[in-house]
């Protein structure tokens, strides 16, 4: 992973860790309880992989099996699991994704004029980087290889998936040294639909490999972010999460965090079946609020 990377994802953590936290204690309560069951339930004598561990605050550690190995890209996440759990796990840094590096290179790529260093005019190198996301496939061969090596009978993904895309924004912004996007929400933007199909190949690339690994899954994570302050609630359960969510007063704003793929659609299979499927309101700060899913998917039998 390259420095800026590891730099940008220790910022994210940061970020996160300093937001107020005081309106979060159901949130925390509820993820808390799920991952805690995906521990309590796993095969004492088979690995453990928490993927997304991060600093340890929605992990409970202490239901973890002696052989479990956290996973996080921040270069600081295992330092503070260890802070907050006084425990030291075995862990991995890196990518998730497999394909941050190369989205980063082929950013600086469509920025920098390769025989001069210079900078293109930011159209140009809009247009340029737009045209180049469409030939970039994701793939995480890191967490392939690290399951076809350890056979884990369990993995948890804290919080994962729904921040593919947000990262993914922050690298592109990071490389182009600030804010490319058309500030008017009216006007096409094919930067950004270019960046939320790559961001869609690198979901479904990762959940291909949690299908494809003959464990249970335990995965909780964003599945959408709602912008404004009207009246925010849960319907009857609705697969199509647009379709789950009540609202009412003035008009909200939804993107959906995991670019249009559908975990439903890609997860069962193989012998495996959903088992455990829940959603909650997560207030994380005012005028924004995260819709959660958390998902059980286990081997048949």
């Amino acid at each position: 992973m390259s420095k800026p990377l590891s730099k940008l994802l220790r910022r994210e953590q940061f970020a996160f860790l300093a937001r107020d936290r005081s309106a979060w204690g159901g949130h925390l309560d509820r993820v808390r309880a799920f991952l805690g069951e995906g521990l309590q339930s796993a095969d004492p004598t088979r690995p453990v992989l928490i993927l997304g561990a991060g600093s340890g605050l929605e992990v409970p550690w202490a239901l973890a099996p002696p052989d479990t190995t956290g996973w996080d890209g921040d270069p600081w996440s295992r330092l503070w699991t260890a802070a907050r759990h006084r425990r030291w796990p075995p862990w991995v840094f890196g990518d998730l994704t497999g394909g941050m590096a190369e989205l980063e290179a082929t950013a600086r790529r469509a920025v920098l004029e390769p025989w001069s260093g210079h900078h293109r005019g930011l159209e140009v190198a809009k247009k340029r980087l737009t045209g180049l996301l469409p030939f970039l496939a994701p793939e995480p061969e890191a967490l392939r290889a690290w399951i076809g090596a350890h056979r884990p009978g369990t993995i948890l993904a804290a919080n994962v998936m729904g921040q593919v895309g947000v990262v993914a924004e922050k690298v592109v912004e990071t490389v182009f040294g600030g804010s490319p996007w058309d500030p008017d929400p009216e006007r096409e933007e094919p930067l950004a639909e270019a960046l939320a199909a790559w961001t869609a190949r690198a979901v479904e690339a990762f959940l291909r490999v949690l299908r494809d690994s003959g464990a249970d899954l335990w995965l909780v994570h964003d599945r959408a972010v709602v912008f404004g302050e009207g009246s925010l609630d849960l319907g009857p359960w609705e697969d199509a999460w647009i379709r789950h969510l009540r609202t009412g007063g003035p008009s909200l704003e939804a993107s959906d965090a995991l670019a249009g793929v559908d975990p439903f659609g890609v997860l069962p299979g193989k012998g495996l079946d959903l088992v455990r499927r829940e959603r909650w309101i997560w207030p994380v700060a005012p005028g924004q609020r995260h819709l959660i899913e958390a998902l059980a998917v286990q081997r048949r039998g």
